[in-house]
């Protein structure tokens, strides 16, 4: 045989064997039961309703509840096929922000006597209080699970400044987890 026949032969063999995964792959997913789509979603559900979450913080701004809220019902939008609607949704979701905390974080000495010791970092955590009803599969539901995540930023720096930005990376991560809590069953 050539060198080119053998390369040939090779790569279909290879050919036939990604097929063969692949069909294996197929008939396992299809026998699970569940709908489950390409966004990671397994519900048969059609509507989710996302309930205001309550600012309940100290320290966060005023309008902290309304904007996280807003932001779920953008995030379960685009990634499920699920309507997001006012009322009598088939999945419901609502919940309280329960932590809006800054803290200093990794301390540097001070250069002298008279300059005291700082944080080089400090650390924004915000934390919320979830309570998820799934009508359609109510083993799925929970109540009172606490969701958090927090962003680091060099000490020099304004809070204020960079206060968005960092609210939107530590809310990211937040519905991440709750959209795996609810939809994806983790």
């Amino acid at each position: 045989m050539t060198q080119n026949k053998k390369m040939k032969y090779a790569l279909h063999r290879v050919g036939f064997k990604r097929i063969g995964w692949l069909v294996c792959l197929l008939i396992l997913v299809s026998g699970c039961g569940l709908k489950y789509s390409l966004s990671g979603a397994a519900t048969t559900a059609k509507t989710i309703q996302v309930d205001l979450f309550y600012n309940n913080t100290d320290l966060g701004p005023a309008n902290l509840g309304q904007n996280f809220t807003n932001k779920l019902k953008d995030y379960y939008q685009r990634n499920s096929s699920l309507k997001v609607v006012q009322e009598n949704g088939e999945l419901l979701i609502e919940g309280t922000i329960v932590q809006y905390a800054v803290a200093p974080l990794a301390p540097v000495a001070g250069t002298s006597a008279a300059q005291p010791s700082q944080a080089a970092l400090t650390r924004l955590t915000i934390g919320v209080k979830a309570n998820y009803v799934d009508t359609k599969v109510p083993k799925n539901s929970f109540k009172d699970k606490t969701f958090s995540f927090y962003a680091d930023f060099p000490n020099d720096q304004n809070l204020i400044s960079i206060q968005e930005s960092l609210e939107n990376k530590i809310f990211d991560q937040i519905f991440l987890d709750i959209f795996n809590a609810t939809l994806a069953n983790w």
